[in-house]
């Protein structure tokens, strides 16, 4: 049986999604389609790395 391998995102990728999360450039739930391979948690969790945990407790 073959093994899954994690898909690796670098920093700056991570913060062009996020920032485009913030923005609003698209909704968020549409943001993981146009981007293979990635789940709509990782967005949220990306955002809320940007926005700082003062924002999001």
């Amino acid at each position: 049986m073959s093994e899954k391998k994690r898909k690796i995102f670098t920093g700056e990728f991570k913060a062009k999604v996020a920032l485009e999360a913030i923005r609003g450039v698209k909704p968020v739930n549409e943001i993981p389609q146009q981007h293979r391979h990635m789940e709509m948690f990782s967005v949220g969790k990306w955002q809320r790395s940007q926005l700082g945990p003062e924002r999001y407790g």
